[in-house]
C-alpha cells in the first residue's frame, strides 16, 4: 500500500497524480486512471494505491502529487515513499578450484543476483564457517592464511597450504527467508615436488650429453665430410678436348 492522505475544502476536488522515480520519471496515476507499470495489477483507495503481487520492478520511488485551486492559483502538496520488494536469497553459484599447489594464489568465488537486499556470503570448510578476516585493520588476524569478503563472496588464499585441504561451501543470506548454500566442492593442495623436477632435469641433461657425444665421434669419424662414390668419380674425371672442338674453336676465331 502506497499511502497518500490530504485535507482540502468540502467543495474543493484535488487533482491527484502518482508518479514512480526511477532513471526516468513515469507516471503511473493519471487523470484517474492507473497506467504504466501498475495498470491491471493495481487499485486506488482514496488517494492511496494497492498493488497486487509486487515485483522487484516495483521497487523505487513514488511521489503522490495533490494540487487543489486557490484564489492565488494551484497550491501544490506532495510527498515520496520509498517501496522496497523483498526477495529471498538463491542457492549461490560457487568456484572452488579441484587442486591447487602449495605456495600459489587460489581465489574462490560465490555469487547469486535473485535476493533484495543484496546478499551476503559467508564460507564453510569441513562444514566449520571460516572465521571473517578482512585482511584490514583490527579484523586482520595473524593465524588466518585467507581474506574473505562478506559482501562480494570471494575468499582469497594469497599464499595457499596443504593445511587449506578440505570441502569448501557457500552460504548467501539478506534476512529474508532461509539461508541458501551451494554444493559442496573439493580442495586439494600438493606440495611442489622438488626431487622430481630435479631428477627430470638430470634425465635431460643426460640425454643431451649423449647425443653431443654422438655427434662429436660422428664428425671425428668423418661419417658427415666422406664423398659419395658418384661424388668422387666426378672429381676424377679430367676434361679433354677432340678434335672436333678444336677446330671449331679456331674456326670460330677467324
Amino acid at each position: 500500500m502506497l499511502s497518500c492522505k490530504y485535507s482540502a475544502g468540502k467543495d474543493i476536488v484535488p487533482r491527484v497524480e502518482w508518479k514512480k522515480l526511477t532513471n526516468v520519471v513515469s507516471f503511473v496515476y493519471y487523470k484517474d486512471e492507473l497506467v504504466g507499470d501498475l495498470k491491471g495489477r493495481a487499485e486506488m483507495i482514496d488517494s492511496s494505491i494497492r498493488i497486487r503481487n509486487v515485483t522487484r520492478k516495483d521497487s523505487a520511488r513514488y511521489r503522490c502529487e495533490v494540487s487543489v485551486p486557490t484564489e492565488r492559483g494551484q497550491h501544490l502538496a506532495e510527498t515520496t515513499i520509498t517501496l522496497t520488494v523483498l526477495v529471498a536469497s538463491a542457492a549461490p553459484s560457487c568456484e572452488v578450484p579441484s587442486s591447487a599447489m602449495s605456495g600459489t594464489v587460489v581465489e574462490m568465488r560465490c555469487k547469486e543476483n535473485e535476493g533484495s537486499p543484496a546478499s551476503e556470503y559467508r564460507w564453510y570448510r569441513n562444514g566449520v564457517p571460516l572465521v571473517e578476516n578482512t585482511g584490514t585493520g583490527s579484523t586482520k588476524k595473524g593465524n588466518i592464511s585467507y581474506t574473505m569478503n562478506k559482501k562480494t563472496g570471494t575468499l582469497l588464499f594469497n599464499t595457499v597450504s596443504k593445511k587449506d585441504t578440505g570441502e569448501y561451501y557457500c552460504e548467501a543470506s539478506n534476512g529474508i527467508g532461509l539461508p541458501q548454500k551451494c554444493s559442496a566442492k573439493q580442495m586439494q593442495v600438493d606440495d611442489l615436488n622438488i626431487s622430481g623436477i630435479i631428477a627430470a632435469v638430470v634425465v635431460v641433461a643426460l640425454v643431451m650429453a649423449l647425443c653431443g657425444l654422438g655427434v662429436f665421434y660422428a664428425q671425428k669419424k668423418g661419417y658427415f665430410s666422406k664423398e659419395s662414390p658418384s661424388q668422387k668419380k666426378s672429381s676424377d674425371y679430367k676434361y679433354t678436348p677432340s678434335e672436333k672442338d678444336f677446330r671449331h674453336t679456331k674456326s670460330f676465331v677467324i
